[in-house]
This record gives C-alpha cells, structure tokens and sequence, in this order.
C-alpha cells in the first residue's frame, strides 16, 4: 500500500511530500508537513482508487516545552477498500496551526473543535472554532505538559 500511495502523491505533487513513513505504526502511519496536509487529504478522499471516505479520528499530542512541538494525528479508513492509514504533522509549539480538514470530513468540525480546546492547537480556516467541553472562559488547556491548574473558576474551588 505504502509504495502505491508514494507513487499517487509523487504523480500529483511532483515531489516526495511523504516525510516518514513507519509501518510498525497500525495503522501504518506517515508523517507530513503542515502544508501538505489539506491537499494531501483532499486526494485521499476525491481519488477513487483510494477514497478514504471516514474520519475516525484527530488526536493532538504535546512534546513538552523543551521539544517545542506538538503533533496532531488523523487516522483515516477507507471502508469500500477496507484499508486505513494514519497520518502525523509536526507543528511548532509557539504558534501550533494546521489547516482544517471539516472541508473533506464532517467530522472534523468536532474532532477539531475537541483538539483546540484542549490543547490549544489552531485549526485554519475552521467554521466555528470554539471551546467544546471546558467553559469558553477557561484559562489555558489541560493537556499541555506546562499547564497549570486553576485553583477557582468564578469563586468555586476546583479539585484535582
């Protein structure tokens, strides 16, 4: 599957935009940039040798400070040709941006909008990227390494 996919995208990008490919990853996984992704995905799902028609899932992920990246991870099927593939992008901690896929998957408007909040990771050109499951004035996200824990939100005393 791996080569066929190399050979798809060096035929309508005319470039390798494959970063890494890892096939001890299940699904088997590759790695792009920022800016391949939308395109990239936009093919998986429009080219019908391929379709990857579902969406299954968008998962953020922080490195920490010292590393200075995130990543997000999108693991997509193709339910017609009963094959899935997971791909990563690397983004910059500081300013962590990737383009919104809710224009090819439904999907992704929520499974976007949950990433954003709890992590803080951007999504471009999203129709309503908005808090999700904290309160819209909620200081920081949870799932960072450096977060910090609010002792009170609006005089109430929040355990952890």
């Amino acid at each position: 599957m791996i080569e066929q996919l190399k050979e798809t995208l060096q035929n309508n990008f005319q470039r390798e935009v494959i970063l890494e490919v890892n096939e001890q990853d299940s699904p088997i996984s590759i790695r792009l940039d920022a800016g391949d992704l939308l395109p990239v995905c936009r093919l998986l799902h429009e080219d019908q040798a391929w379709y990857f028609d579902l969406l299954n899932c968008v998962t953020g992920l922080d490195n920490g400070p010292e590393e200075g990246t995130m990543e997000v991870i999108y693991n997509l099927t193709s339910i017609p040709h009963e094959r899935s593939l997971m791909i990563k992008v690397t983004l910059d901690r500081q300013s962590p941006k990737v383009a919104t896929l809710s224009g090819i998957w439904k999907t992704a408007n929520w499974l976007e909008r949950e990433t954003y909040d709890l992590l803080g990771i951007i999504f471009e050109n999203h129709p309503d990227l908005r808090r999700i499951l904290l309160p819209a004035d909620w200081k920081g996200y949870p799932l960072r390494k450096d977060y910090a824990h609010q002792e009170k939100y609006h005089g109430i005393k929040v355990e952890y």
